[in-house]
């Protein structure tokens, strides 16, 4: 070993605090020294000693100092090794290559929100493993929760997401199919025409009492749902129904409607149609028309699972095989729709990618990558165990995916101006990218007035400190006007001297659009007008994606830290 074990130490040090958000753990550094050089596991104590006082001045330094000292030492520690982690989802039973028809099935009350984003990845993942068919179909069956809008933003959202989509249907374009099925189930006694009051009707199921329309006659069913059909009963005076077993240990399984009365037009039929099938009849009927071969969906869908198994059960038809994935919690944004509808029509949110909201629009418009989000709902995979959504996670994936790609600049919240005196000019070059010298550097000049602007924030700390740090240009006194203080970077190595972003001149006014809706504004540098990708990094501050670029200002949305 000709390295000094010391110096070995100390990068180790370096590399652990700078990895560990400034703070070295001298256990972990123990147990690198042992395993690579056994020869000191006889000394333990000994060695120990030593890592435990290097650790003790590493951990004194400022992050910034020991950064830029393990950078001098040995620029290749600072490259955190990931240990990737496959993830796959399970694979689905009774499965034929090339055979598979599988189903995203959303209500068109508004755009795809991160919620909806889990059942369509999900399926999307299996039907391109099995060479499949993933079929879009929209559930528009109630006429009072449609936004017409939703037919073409849906669409939009899953190609977005790179879901793949080989056919759609709308519901509201195949009554006539339910209808006629239904007439079937009545005409072969597994379905009936009721009348009765609605409270009722629940009241005696509930006691697992059939109401006196359940075994009335298949003529009279008849007869009645011709007339239900022909408009010859009011809104809420009949339903049709479809049996199942009146005493089923779960309340929720026995007899459901089928049919029901809507005298609300219909945004895309209009008036043409008032009765109205509810959901476990269309989708039974349909997952057979269609050919559906597999469903993945929530758990809460399981009573209806039992429901539509009836339906398939009384026309003999093969069911599809179905599994059922644990409910998710997802804690501190709005998905509600009509919650965002309404606060868009008072005003409160400026339309459906405000980024107060968990919108499919909303997180695109943050940059948030369609790649961190299927990632995240692979590695969930489709286990029935409820689980808690983490946007800590989803952001640490995003931030693999954005990171590469995405270049640095500085940008000064809430700017106070420094004058600096002592030289004639100053200059300084930082690279675009850390990781990546080939995509070019930054230069800087900073003569005639030499000015500049830090963040009010950092101005406080100068002004306490007396000294401070420009990144990637020099070293200022506090004064007014501030004094040039040359460019040793050894006091920032050691930790006295902090390293702040900064702007000069030149900079250009910035709004940062927040994630609650605040504007945090200031200076970005000009540099950033060359730049052709609209996600970057604002150093110190987070990722951020430009949605208005121009020389008079700079618009962009925050993404996360």
């Amino acid at each position: 070993m000709s390295e000094p074990i010391e110096d070995i130490i100390r990068k180790l040090a370096l590399q652990n605090a700078v990895f560990f958000k400034g703070k070295a753990n001298p256990k972990a550094i123990v147990g690198k020294i042992l395993g690579q050089y056994p020869e000191y596991r006889a000394k333990v104590a000994e060695i120990t000693e030593t890592i435990n006082g290097i650790v003790e001045d590493v951990n004194a330094m400022g992050f910034d100092a020991q950064k830029a000292e393990l950078e001098k030492a040995d620029p290749s520690m600072l490259k955190k090794e990931k240990k990737e982690r496959v993830y796959e989802l399970p694979d689905l039973e009774d499965v034929e290559q090339g055979k598979t028809v599988m189903r995203i099935a959303p209500g068109p009350s508004g755009p795809l929100h991160i919620g909806h984003t889990r059942v369509s990845v999900l399926n999307d993942e299996y039907t391109k493993r099995y060479e499949g068919k993933l079929i879009l179909r929209f559930e528009d069956t109630n006429p009072e929760k449609i936004d017409p809008e939703a037919y073409d933003m849906i669409p939009e959202d899953l190609d977005w997401l790179g879901v793949k989509i080989h056919q759609k249907f709308i519901q509201s374009e195949r009554f006539e199919t339910y209808y006629d099925l239904t007439r079937k189930l009545i005409e072969q006694g597994h379905a009936y025409v009721c009348t009765c009051d609605p409270d009722k009707w629940r009241s005696m199921k509930e006691q697992k009492q059939a109401c006196p329309c359940r075994d009335l006659p298949v003529n009279e069913q008849m007869e009645r749902y011709d007339r239900m059909m022909e408009g010859g009963y009011e809104e809420g005076k009949a339903i049709a129904v479809v049996k199942t077993d009146i005493a089923h240990p779960n309340p929720a399984i026995r007899d459901f409607v089928a049919l029901r009365i809507v005298d609300a037009p219909h945004p895309r039929t209009g008036t043409k149609y008032r009765v109205y099938p509810m959901m476990n009849l269309s989708v039974a009927i349909d997952d057979h028309l269609m050919g559906m071969t597999h469903v993945i969906r929530g758990k809460d869908h399981l009573n209806n699972t039992e429901r539509q198994r009836y339906v398939f059960d009384y026309f003999g038809w093969k069911q599809p095989v179905y599994h059922h994935y644990g409910l998710v919690n997802i804690p501190d944004t709005m998905l509600k729709t009509s919650l965002i509808k309404q606060s868009i029509k008072e005003g409160q949110y400026t339309g459906w990618d405000d980024v107060r909201t968990g919108t499919v629009r909303a997180l695109e418009r943050r940059g948030i990558r369609p790649e961190a989000i299927r990632r995240y709902w692979v590695e969930s995979g489709i286990k029935s165990v409820d689980i808690t959504f983490s946007w800590d996670n989803l952001y640490g994936m995003n931030r693999d995916v954005i990171d590469p790609v995405s270049d640095r600049y500085f940008f000064v919240q809430d700017p106070v101006r420094y004058d600096i005196e002592g030289i004639d000019s100053i200059t300084g070059n930082a690279p675009l990218h850390p990781d990546h010298p080939e995509r070019g550097s930054k230069e800087y000049v900073v003569d005639g007035p030499k000015t500049v602007f830090i963040s009010e924030k950092d101005s406080k700390t100068f002004s306490q400190d007396r000294r401070i740090r420009l990144k990637d240009l020099c070293n200022l006194e506090y004064s007014m006007p501030a004094r040039y203080a040359g460019n040793d970077v050894s006091d920032m190595r050691k930790g006295g001297l902090k390293a702040v972003q900064w702007v000069g001149r030149k900079s250009i006014p910035c709004d940062v659009l927040m994630t609650d809706g605040t504007v945090a504004s200031g200076l970005v540098e000009d540099s950033i007008l060359e730049e052709k990708a609209d996600t970057v990094q604002f150093e110190r501050f987070g990722f951020v994606r430009i949605e208005k670029k121009d020389p008079q200002k700079i618009v962009a949305v925050y993404t996360h830290d």
